[in-house]
């Protein structure tokens, strides 16, 4: 006889709640009818009054159709002013503190002016956002007001098998908290979002919009996952839905109550690849798993343990890795300040090094400086490119020079074209090593402007009068 998941969740539940915590990890198929007839209720009691509905406002502006145009500027001056109005959005969150830490996703709350949750009670607060990130798509509220609140606890993530039986609370197209069940439907998934975390849980439990910076729960009753994405071509759940690992939330909250006010990431010094079937072939390796590197920075990290290019990363501390993406996923999670052990492939033969987390070092002083005159930087902010700014700015921590770091709205920079993270290399034949130096070659009087720029790795020529 087959059984679906939904019974195997009700005896799960039942092993859970009636045998001690070491043998909770026991798993079995349903004996008896009596056993299919078991539900999740109780622990939907258990950790649904610590998911929240959130609800974000935000104001923005609406330009009018005149603006920038010289006539109307002239004739009507500021009797046409720009709009505004406000945009709300829903969401969901997780209290993971009695004294009210709530996780969501960056996107349920970016931008946002004024922040409230519901909880399932009824009862709303306003909240603060403590830290936030949009590469992770994760932030840190806090509520505004005295607990002690009902929480769900952080779980392990490395622990989830595929096939686990797990619990999705949010509020779905705001109708209100809504309890779905599923599996594990796979681990360690990347290319999913647009942003640069590559490290998800997937799971077939209905995830629909609105459930975002929801609870994946498992049945224990802990924090798993917070529910991030969704796979769909008509914006409804296909089962195919995806969280941001507790693990990775773990060490976010961690950054915040520490007072942070960004969330840094392990510096490595080296860039990586997937490792194709037939690099695995080339390498001596058994399948095409691992990241492989393809550069080392001079004095990083990476080089003092020993890594070169050509060899692969396969494990972190004995944990296998899949992919450039789980590479960057369980560095992050170890922390900066410790240690890492990672197992190198060279010719076909593993050996393990010792990788010593920090944050990245700013080599120079970034020295922003902001251009001002008659030329056609005016009006863009530039800085001393280090592993550090890059990092900042997501770009790659082993390029050099002068970067635009900000390019102020109206501005001779921006009619241009010049745009963040732009690197000047010369000005009329002039090499730019330094935010002096290119401040210092503006204020000269000249007559035209031939300037090089890289962008994106390509370099753009230009005259400017």
């Amino acid at each position: 006889m087959i059984f679906g998941h939904r019974a195997l969740a009700a005896l799960v539940l039942a092993v859970a709640m009636s045998t001690p915590a070491a043998a909770q990890d026991a798993k079995a198929v349903p004996q008896s009818r009596t056993e299919m007839q078991l539900s999740f209720a109780p622990l939907v009691k258990q950790t649904a009054n610590a998911v929240v509905n959130v609800y974000a406002e935000r104001v923005v502006e609406r330009r009018s159709i005149f603006a920038g145009d010289p006539f109307f500027e002239e004739f009507f001056g500021q009797r046409m002013p720009n709009r505004t109005e406000k945009q709300s959005s829903l969401g969901s969150g997780v209290i993971v503190s009695r004294n009210g830490v709530v996780v969501t996703n960056n996107h349920v709350i970016e931008g946002a002016d004024d922040i409230k949750v519901a909880l399932a009670d009824g009862r709303e607060f306003p909240c603060k956002i403590v830290l936030k990130d949009d590469r992770l798509d994760l932030a840190v509220m806090k509520i505004q007001a005295d607990g002690p609140f009902d929480i769900i606890p952080i779980g392990d993530s490395d622990a989830v098998e595929v096939g686990d039986l797990v619990l999705a609370i949010g509020n779905p197209f705001g109708v209100g908290q809504t309890v779905t069940s599923g599996i594990v439907s796979a681990l360690a998934r990347n290319q999913i979002s647009s942003g640069d975390f590559g490290f998800f849980i997937q799971t077939d439990a209905a995830i629909n919009p609105g459930n975002s910076g929801g609870g994946l729960i498992d049945m224990k009753g802990e924090l798993i996952g917070i529910n991030t994405a969704i796979f769909s071509r008509g914006g409804g759940s296909n089962g195919v839905g995806f969280a941001i690992p507790a693990n990775l939330v773990k060490v976010f909250v961690a950054s915040a109550e520490s007072g942070g006010g960004s969330f840094i990431r392990p510096f490595v010094g080296a860039s990586f690849e997937p490792v194709t079937s037939e690099v695995a072939d080339a390498l001596g390796l058994d399948r095409a798993r691992g990241a492989l590197v393809t550069a080392v920075a001079a004095g990083g990290p990476a080089a003092n343990a020993g890594i070169k290019p050509g060899q692969v990363v396969t494990a972190v501390n004995g944990v296998p890795v899949e992919h450039p993406d789980a590479l960057g996923y369980r560095l992050t999670t170890v922390g900066i300040g410790h240690e890492a052990r990672l197992t190198i492939s060279e010719n076909g033969k593993p050996r393990d090094v010792t990788l010593k987390l920090d944050q990245a070092p700013e080599t120079s002083p970034r020295d922003e400086r902001l251009i001002e005159g008659r030329n056609p930087f005016a009006g863009a902010v530039v800085a001393n490119l280090s592993p550090r700014l890059a990092e900042e700015l997501r770009m790659p921590t082993s390029l050099q020079g002068v970067v635009v770091t900000e390019v102020n709205r109206g501005s001779p920079a921006a009619r241009i074209g010049l745009e963040r993270k732009d690197i000047v290399r010369s000005v009329n034949g002039m090499a730019i090593d330094s935010s002096k130096t290119l401040e210092t070659v503006m204020a000269e009087d000249a007559s035209f402007w031939r300037v090089e720029i890289e962008r994106d790795g390509q370099i753009i020529r230009q005259f400017f009068r």
